[in-house]
Formats: C-alpha cells, structure tokens, sequence
C-alpha cells in the first residue's frame, strides 16, 4: 500500500477476526510493526505469519490487566517503543434491564470498557516517556442510540466514548492523542457471537454468514450497504498517521448514516 506508518509500533487487541485482523494487515502494508493480540493462538499464529516479519502474535485475554500489560511490555522490548494502541476487542453482552446478574453486568463491564481503561493506563507512561502516541478506542453508535446492541453493551460503549475524551484532556499536554471510532451497521463475526465462536467455525461457515449479514445490514443504512471492517481499518490507518496529528478527544462514527435514520422505541404488548 504506502508507507503512512513507517517506522511505527502499534498494539491492536482482539486481532484475530473482522476489524482487528483488517486493520493489522493494513497498519503492516503501511510500514507499521505490529502486535497482534487476541484468544486464538493458533488463528493468531497463522495471520502473522500471513503479515511477515513486522507482525507478531501475542495470545492474550483483555480481561485480565496482566495479559494487557503484557502486550505493552512486549511491544517495547521487542519493536523498541509503542506509537499506537487500537483497543478493538469486545463482543456481545448478556442480560436485559430485568434479567441483568452481577455477573452479566461484570463480564460486560471488565471486557468492554475494562479492557480500555487498562489499556490506557499502561500505554500512557510508554508514550509519555516518548512525548508522543495515538490511542484507538472501539466504540459503537450504541452509545448514542437505542435499539443497537444489548443493554450494557449500549451503557459499556457509553463509557468508552465518553472515556476517550477525558483521556484526551488528560494525556494531550504529553503528545498523546486519544480518539475513538464507533462502527455501526458494520459486518463483523460479533453478530453470530464474536471471535471466540467464529474462531470454532469453519471458513465457508463464517463466509456464508457473513454475506447473508451483509445483505441484511444493506437495509440500515441510507448508503443501502452494510459497512466492512476495511471501513474500521482505513479510518485507524488515518487517526493512527501523521495525517490525524491535529485530532484528539473525539468519537467518529463510521455507519453509513445509521445514526442519522429514524428508529421506534420498543412497543408494549
């Protein structure tokens, strides 16, 4: 492709599937060294591979703060410093606002805004100490809006959104810019259980799912398409580039215009 990342180091979660398998293969076709993070090793093994020398796998669990810590220290001991952090892993949340457990609303918490908080928190003194850096955040237009996404998916992604800006505030006297992207309507394995089913699939399963999804998605926008993960990746390349330099503390929203469609609240019985 081009060379918008040379020279450059990033950390990319959940790097085994959809927008963070796409978006390692572009941040390496674009000069960049990269860690690709995610549960399945042997499915991690094989993309880096795929990429060559400047990408590697690191099998990691972002709900666990040490797996996390982990890849920033691998990132500096192996590449010599870290330019960005994309915390793309997530996945669905269970539970309604009447069946909700604490355990429902734990797992939610601690794997979709959780996995950001600590990501932040040990990319930081890294980027600090080089005077610059770009945090990636993984949102979604379920902050904003009803009926997208589970209930404490919504209110999670809520709190990524939000979090991003105050980070921003905080961490932009050190050079370090933190945005988020908020994918909607965008085709990914998360509609048929995240990477950690589509990884137990075989590729012509996870193949015909995702184009029956993408004929559906088509209709939820006004674009009449459904938005792909090179959607996600291309706007992570230009955030993460020189060419996002003046760009900090906001959330973008690459939907299609999802967001901008009228949608009814839930009706009653």
């Amino acid at each position: 492709m081009g060379d918008r990342l040379k020279g450059k180091v990033a950390v990319i979660t959940g790097a085994t599937s959809g927008i963070g398998e796409v978006t390692a293969a572009v941040f390496v076709a674009e000069g960049a060294s990269v860690i690709l993070a995610g549960r399945s090793e042997e499915k991690g093994k094989k993309i880096a591979a795929r990429l060559g020398e400047k990408a590697l796998f690191h099998k990691a669990d972002v709900m666990h703060e040490a797996d996390i810590k982990a890849l920033i220290d691998l990132a500096v001991s192996h590449f010599g410093r870290l330019d960005c952090l994309f915390n793309n892993a997530g996945g669905s949340s269970r539970g309604t606002l009447e069946t909700v457990t604490p355990e429902d609303f734990d797992h939610a918490m601690r794997l979709l805004l959780g996995s950001v908080v600590f990501g932040i928190k040990h990319a930081a003194p890294v980027m600090k100490g080089q005077g610059s850096g770009c945090i990636i955040n993984n949102s979604s237009i379920a902050a904003i809006r009803s009926a997208q996404g589970g209930y404490l998916y919504s209110a999670a992604k809520a709190g990524v959104t939000h979090l991003t800006k105050i980070a921003g505030v905080e961490l932009g006297p050190f050079g370090i810019r933190v945005n988020s992207i908020s994918p909607g309507a965008v085709a990914t394995p998360i509609f048929w259980g995240g990477s950690e089913v589509a990884n137990t699939m075989e590729d012509d399963v996870n193949a015909k799912k995702l184009e029956k999804l993408k004929s559906n998605l088509a209709h939820a926008t006004p674009l009449r398409k459904a938005g792909l993960p090179d959607d996600i990746a291309m706007t992570a390349l230009f955030l993460a580039s020189d060419e996002g330099s003046f760009i900090t503390c906001q959330d973008i929203a690459v939907d299609g215009g999802r967001t901008s469609m009228f949608h009814e609240a839930p009706r009653g019985s």
